[in-house]
């Protein structure tokens, strides 16, 4: 359903008027749309439709009335309580409520919402400096009338001192869309729309200052002088008052030619607020990357040819220690110069394993771009809109790592397509504006190799590359792993590879020691935080089994679950890539996961670690 109030009333049921022609039920239905998704008491109604004047009968009057409403306009009926969807939820409904009535509507389906919720986006543009923006959005809100707010309406006193609340708003966004016009220098198109407000609005002592000002910068002095005459008289004939001091300070000024009342665009250019240095917050990038020609290559493609309706997004995702952050971080810094205005940069998910929240990132995002701390919102929808209001004019970068959920990654996007985001995730992320979704693969033996050759030399790996070999296997093709024994053979160069090798051996295949030589177990954990309690206590109980690989059926046993139960704890550790699947059977519908022999060793650990805190 569509309801127009500003102007004419108007209903329509896809795309079919079925507005109500009855006097009463007009008046009725125009009361319960603006104040739809809220109570109107009856009461309320009552005094509306009969005003001092009610019937013995006006209860049951209202009664059948209400009956009619929902036959013509297709309502569906609620008695006693409210929807148990969100108000202006879904389809439009008239609910029955103990003291009165709750026209439910879609929040979109008013006009009259849609242009406070544009004359509200209007003032979060102008607080970001966003004056040609804040312009465009006002000018679309005052489209949306179509005349005097229900102007074919006979209104009674509740809907009179609505209509009135409409009218003093639909003034104070024409004002304010007047005067962002004057600062963006537009005075010379504004002066035929103020000089018939100015005779529509004679003592509008508002509209009368614009119209001075506008001939002033039009290089029409005298007439902006004669204006303020005008204004007094009209002042002093209709309401025996003085021009106010802000008027007279204009005429002043006027006079002397003060160079305060220049075009504010002529003299200073573009009112748009901005630091004077963007923002450059990406980490250094880091070691030359092995690998990763191809997603390199379709990560760089999507951000420099993306120019869709909204921001190009492209999720990285992969296993603990795979190199998403680095493959992430290298991208942004070969697309800097394609977004001038900024590189932002956040760790959504913090050491403790704990989501940061959306709000306290778009904060800081915020500051970033020049808010003081006094005007950015408190809640997170509002940091949200600010932002995205910011970025409309801004052609910016976003590096968001560690993203953990679309919840928390939707308020952080900005809408403009001349924005890019690069994200990085534990688990592969579903959010309708993605463009890409990058795969991160462990290293080949061949690249592994190459990794290590860049860390410790060829001549070294060349002494021992069977080793090499050997340690790339045992570190599973993971970078993460590779630097971390790479670095330690660094500053042991008395030592050989294959020493390294023996003891990473002792980790995955035999005992377990204290040390982190693979130096993945903050990243394991930090995964296995993500997951739910059951999944995380599946993950270490299955690491123990001496196969590396294991069906549901399998896991059901271990576990002591039903099979179907085991197969959504093991579909929860694939989603975070804790464990990969290994084979699909199409036939029967059964799969086959396995670990990585390092994170499977990482969560054997994991695993005693528990199991002495509890003995404890």
């Amino acid at each position: 359903m569509e309801v127009n109030l500003l102007g004419p009333l108007e209903v329509f049921r896809d795309g079919v008027v079925i507005t109500p022609s009855a006097p009463k039920l007009r008046r009725m239905f125009s009361l319960l749309a603006l104040q739809a998704n809220n109570l109107v008491r009856t009461d309320q109604i009552i005094d509306e439709l009969w005003e001092d004047r009610p019937t013995a009968s006006a209860a049951t009057t209202l009664q059948t009335y209400i009956y009619q409403l929902r036959k013509l306009l297709q309502l569906s009926p609620a008695q006693g309580v409210r929807s148990s969807r969100p108000a202006g939820a879904g389809d439009a409904a008239l609910h029955t409520l103990t003291n009165g009535y709750v026209l439910a509507l879609p929040s979109n389906a008013l006009d009259s919402h849609r242009f406070e919720q544009l004359a509200k986006r209007s003032r979060a543009e102008l607080e970001m400096g966003a004056v040609g923006t804040a312009s465009e959005s006002l000018a679309e809100a005052l489209r949306l009338w179509r005349g005097l707010a229900l102007a074919d309406v006979s209104t009674g006193p509740v809907l009179e001192a609505e209509t009135r609340r409409l009218e003093e708003l639909r003034k104070g966004v024409l004002e304010q869309r007047i005067d962002v016009d004057l600062q963006l220098g537009k005075h010379n198109e504004l002066l035929g729309e103020l000089t018939m407000l100015g005779a529509q609005y004679p003592t509008h002592e508002g509209f009368q200052a614009k119209l001075m000002l506008a001939l002033y910068r039009a290089g029409r002095q005298a007439e902006a002088l004669h204006v303020y005459h005008r204004t007094r008289e009209a002042l002093a004939n209709e309401l025996g008052l003085d021009p106010t001091d802000s008027l007279q300070r204009l005429q002043r000024a006027v006079l002397r030619a003060d160079q305060s009342l220049s075009s504010p665009a002529s003299a200073t250019g573009p009112v748009v607020t901005r630091r004077s240095r963007p923002p450059r917050q990406l980490p250094p990038d880091g070691a030359v990357l092995i690998g990763r020609r191809a997603e390199s290559a379709a990560a760089l493609e999507a951000l420099c040819t993306g120019r869709g309706r909204a921001a190009t997004v492209v999720v990285i995702v992969g296993a603990p220690g795979v190199g998403k952050t680095a493959l992430c971080n290298h991208v942004a810094h070969q697309v800097v110069d394609r977004y001038p205005d900024g590189q932002f940069y956040a760790r959504l998910l913090g050491d403790d394993g704990r989501p940061v929240e959306p709000g306290e990132v778009l904060a800081g995002f915020l500051r970033a771009a020049g808010v003081t701390d006094d005007r950015i919102p408190a809640s997170t929808d509002e940091r949200s809109r600010m932002f995205r209001t910011w970025t409309t004019e801004h052609r910016v970068l976003l590096a968001l790592d560690d993203a953990v959920n679309p919840e928390q990654l939707l308020p952080l996007l900005p809408s403009s397509p001349d924005c890019g985001v690069l994200v990085t995730s534990r688990r592969r992320l579903f959010v309708a504006a993605t463009s890409m979704t990058v795969e991160l693969r462990p290293l080949t033996e061949p690249e592994g190799v190459q990794l290590l050759t860049g860390v410790l030399g060829s001549d070294r790996v060349l002494q021992d590359e069977q080793a090499a070999r050997e340690l790339v296997r045992l570190c599973d093709g993971l970078p993460l792993s590779l630097h971390s024994v790479a670095g330690m053979l660094r500053v042991r160069p008395h030592w050989a590879i294959a020493r390294s090798v023996h003891r990473l051996s002792t980790v995955i295949d035999g005992p377990l020691i204290s040390t982190d030589l693979l130096g993945l177990q903050a990243s394991v954990e930090r995964s296995c935080s993500l997951a739910r309690p059951d999944a995380q206590d599946a993950f270490r109980r299955l690491t123990k089994l001496e196969d590396g690989s294991v069906s549901a059926a399998q896991a059901a046993g271990t576990l002591e679950v039903d099979e179907q139960h085991a197969e959504s704890l093991l579909e929860d550790l694939a989603e975070l890539r804790l464990i990969e699947v290994a084979a699909f059977d199409d036939r029967i519908g059964h799969t086959r996961y396995s670990f990585f022999p390092s994170l499977r060793a990482i969560g054997r650990r994991l695993g005693e670690r528990k199991e002495l805190c509890l003995l404890s």
